[in-house]
């Protein structure tokens, strides 16, 4: 029988578990990827975290069929490993790409990892469940929940994310770090997400736990008791006589008496004593991960967690607005492709599901305005009128940092005005969030020479105030693109064109020579190839592999459909493009820029981490780019490589990463792909060169294979990465931020690359008040520094609300360093509700249990949770537990 500690329902917010849980024969709670030189094969908090994610995503699915598509049936994936892509293709349809989900699962797969190497949580039990410390790991494990809630409701799904792996972490630790698993318990803790509820049977400080081990495995070292403990890690804080030792090769506590220790972290008995038991606790952590992910979509609701793992093909819609007197047309063109993207994909998967609108001029900017509706949305934008005369320059760029504040990360962000930036101080700090946001900006900029009379202009100014712009979206992998009146609302078409979840082809030369044609490559995954030019242009000719050319004439071509606007032309090519090399061929005045972009699902997700040998585990610690003078490792992930329709039974292989200077497109290096894992997950790491590590210029990263035919595959980057001069850690407190209250922060800089002499600025949004112990710091080689800030929150605070505090570190002498930031997102929360996660609705019923054989099913990687899986009995739904029918009556309900 089931025991009585552990009741059905808790398992999951509908009333059916159907467990076919087959994990393979090692398991493993290290941090992430890298942690697998250490234990080979063993499966990580990354794993285990994104299995959870994709067991759920499908319940989702099951649950809601897609509109005008068959539903999707259980027994397909049973027997499968679980992959986003094919969860992508069998539920939106073939080609609708799986890259902003996985995403999202990395962000919150790399908050997880991160546990084990920031300073401010690698050590502090609470977050581990070590020390005994049971009842304060529950509590800081559900505000971590509540937390990513809050966030959520606020539309801040990087923070969520961030508090979600955080929460992950914890909850996974339970089962690795206690001896929950050799009490004998075959279920997830019935109340350990529930903070009302009594944990019971814990050890007490005078209890001993475990006996002396003095060999790497220690099989048998947990006294013969029911006690709930878990093993002391470090000296901090010290261990009691008779406690049991986290254990491993990093455990300083694991060499005083009783010696040994009891964690099941990973499958070498050299970091985890009870390596033995990995499996089943690997078994139970995903369980309750799966547990923790249901109680979150019962929260938010389907539309709320699906935004919460973007789990969709569609991007956001993000408009940063002039509403100066002059920008009546841009308003107008703004305004007719929100409506045409609103009405074209309503119903669709690419629907936006996330909208965003700041106003800005002079002197004001905002406020923001953000929604999941689009005829909010509409509705908003229609209220915006271009008002009064202003004179440029306007307050564009605060405008571009808060809407990259407000929108959903991998996502494209469209400016329309007519003026220079007044704030162009900003320059550095938004290409920093641009790329930290990993979002492209794009600068529709109408420099009309009729609107002189227009605009009022209190000086002369410099023909290269646009410049901030240029480096704006160069950083972001955007662009900006000049136009007239006349020909904004042809040219906004691309507004709704790079929605479409386009990648940008690789153009050799990169940049535009003259007399010297741009070289790109289309392959059998490409389609809608798309050629944008726009600048001084007199002539130009697009050659195919075949050898076919059209010209400049506008209309339709033997190779596509040609307009031009002005100085800005587009060429459409007929679908299927003919696979191979083609050439562009220009003749300009000036730099014309030439972008060449398509649609496809094969992408690749990128970030870099930093080998970590020493702390609790050897893992990666994630980093949002690569440091000078530390080694680094870069993460590839790519996308769409399980679609049947895209490869048929042939698979392509990935052989390494192209390096590039930008703008100029030097090559860097070559640096080969090792794949990591199974091949279906399209996981790759590299090790960057150390002369890379020493340059301050963005580069570049290009993707290098070939498909099943040999037929070659190139991909970039959307931005472009650069090389920070030092590491920039900025940590917030482990508590809550209440109106009222001052929260105390900590810096900590360290230089990997010579001396470094610095300043320190800081800023925060909304604007509260933060102060500094730390204005300038002297760096040497190897050399750290600590600075301590203190953050006020004002009593008028809004409560759930977000605030972002950035700290820059600006080089001081003949040759300053590129400015580094450092962003760190806190809650404000309102006092503590009673209702922080939602209590089992079904939890007082009774539950009905049979010996009798439940139906067969094969053995797989899956794992659900909900109706879809089951089936009816009279007023009874079925499941199984270890191939035991389970029937719990509807009256529990």
């Amino acid at each position: 029988m089931l025991s009585a500690e552990v009741p059905l329902p808790h398992l999951g917010s509908s009333a059916l578990l159907l467990l076919q849980l087959l994990l393979p024969p090692i398991a493993a709670f290290f941090p992430n990827i890298w942690s697998l030189l250490a234990a080979p094969g063993s499966i990580t908090h990354q794993d285990l975290t994104e299995e959870a994610a994709l067991n759920v995503t499908l319940q989702l699915f099951l649950e809601q069929p897609p509109p005008g598509r068959p539903p999707l049936r259980l027994e397909d994936f049973l027997g499968r490993t679980l992959l986003a892509d094919d969860l992508f293709a069998a539920y939106f349809g073939p080609g609708f790409p799986s890259r902003r989900f996985r995403a999202a699962l990395g962000e919150v797969s790399r908050a997880n990892a991160a546990q084990d190497f920031l300073p401010t949580s690698r050590n502090d039990p609470d977050l581990h469940f070590d020390a005994e410390r049971l009842v304060q790991g529950r509590t800081r494990l559900v505000g971590a929940l509540r937390e990513t809630l809050v966030a959520a409701r606020a539309l801040d799904y990087t923070l969520a994310r961030q508090r979600l792996g955080a929460a992950f972490h914890a909850l996974q630790d339970f089962y690795s770090h206690s001896n929950w698993v050799e009490l004998g318990k075959q279920q997830p803790h019935p109340h350990l997400l529930w903070p009302r509820q009594e944990l019971w049977n814990l050890a007490q400080v005078d209890n001993p736990t475990c006996s002396d081990c003095s060999e790497l495995s220690c099989p048998g070292n947990l006294l013969d008791f029911m006690l709930l403990t878990s093993g002391y890690f470090g000296i901090h804080p010290p261990k009691p006589p008779g406690k049991c030792s986290h254990g491993g090769h990093f455990d300083w506590s694991s060499s005083q008496p009783p010696r040994g220790g009891i964690n099941k972290d990973s499958t070498s008995p050299s970091f985890s004593p009870h390596h033995m038991l990995h499996l089943q606790a690997a078994k139970l952590a995903l369980l309750a991960s799966i547990q923790a992910f249901s109680l979150l979509r019962s929260r938010l609701g389907d539309r709320g967690f699906s935004r919460l793992l973007d789990i969709t093909p569609a991007s956001s819609l993000s408009f940063v607005l002039d509403t100066t007197g002059s920008m009546g047309e841009e308003i107008n063109a703004a305004k007719i492709q929100a409506r045409h993207i609103a009405e074209q994909r309503r119903g669709s998967p690419m629907e936006p599901v996330h909208y965003v609108l700041v106003p800005f001029h002079d002197p004001g900017f905002g406020p923001v305005f953000t929604t999941s509706d689009s005829d909010s949305f509409w509705q908003q934008l229609n209220e915006i009128h271009a008002l009064g005369g202003g004179d440029e320059p306007e307050m564009c760029l605060s405008a571009v940092e808060l809407a990259l504040l407000h929108t959903p990360p991998l996502s494209d962000i469209f400016v329309f005005t007519d003026a220079s930036p007044k704030d162009a101080f900003l320059t550095n700090q938004v290409e920093s969030l641009t790329q930290e946001r990993r979002c492209r900006v794009t600068f529709l900029v109408t420099e009309d020479p009729s609107r002189v009379q227009g605009r009022v202009r209190r000086e002369v100014l410099s023909p290269l105030r646009f410049e901030p712009y240029e480096a704006v979206a160069l950083a972001s992998g955007g662009e900006v693109i000049f136009t007239k009146d006349q020909h904004i609302r042809d040219v906004a078409a691309i507004v709704g064109e790079s929605m479409a979840a386009l990648v940008t082809l690789p153009l050799d030369p990169p940049v535009f020579v003259p007399g010297k044609p741009l070289v790109f490559s289309v392959d059998r995954l490409l389609q809608k190839v798309t050629v944008r030019m726009h600048g001084e242009i007199s002539s130009f000719w697009i050659k195919n592999p075949a050898g076919i050319s059209q010209g400049q004439e506008e209309g339709m071509g033997p190779l596509g459909h040609t307009r031009r606007f002005g100085q800005f032309w587009m060429v459409t090519m007929t679908d299927p493009p003919q696979t191979g090399t083609w050439e562009i061929q220009v003749t300009a005045k000036g730099s014309p820029r030439v972008r060449v972009q398509a649609q496809t699902s094969l992408d690749f997700l990128f970030h870099f981490g930093v080998p970590m040998e020493d702390g609790p585990h050897p893992g990666l610690y994630p980093m949002t780019q690569p440091v000078a003078g530390l080694q680094t490792q870069l993460l590839v992930e790519v996308t769409g490589l399980n679609s049947r329709s895209n490869f048929g039974d042939s698979q392509p292989h990935f052989s390494h990463i192209v390096l590039r200077m930008v703008p100029g497109g030097t090559e860097l290096g070559r640096v080969p792909l090792e794949p990591v894992g199974s091949p279906q997950r399209g996981v790759f790491t590299a090790s960057l060169p150390p002369t890379l590590l020493s340059t301050s210029l963005p580069f570049s990263l290009e993707l290098m294979g070939q498909d099943g035919e040999g037929q070659s595959l190139h991909r970039a980057a959307p931005q472009p990465c650069t090389v920070a001069p030092v590491l920039l850690e900025l940590s917030g407190p482990p508590g809550l931020l209440a109106p009222g209250s001052k929260a105390p922060l900590s810096l900590h800089i360290t230089s990997f690359w010579g001396p470094q002499d610095l300043d320190l600025r800081t800023s925060v949004n909304p604007s509260f008040s933060l102060t500094s112990n730390i204005s300038r710091v002297h760096l040497g080689l190897n050399e750290s520094a600590w600075g301590h800030l203190w953050l006020e929150i004002p009593d008028s605070a809004a409560p759930d609300s977000v605030v972002m505090v950035t700290v820059i570190a600006v080089g001081r002498g003949a040759s300053p360093m590129p400015p580094t930031h450092a962003f760190l997102r806190l809650l404000v929360l309102a006092p503590e509700r009673q209702d922080q996660l939602p209590a089992p609705a079904y939890s007082s019923g009774p539950v009905f249990i049979s010996p009798t054989p439940a139906p067969a099913f094969p053995p797989s990687t899956l794992v659900t949770q909900g109706r879809a899986g089951g089936g009816m009995a009279g007023n009874f739904w079925w499941g199984t537990v270890g191939g035991v029918l389970f029937l719990l009556s509807l009256s529990s309900w």
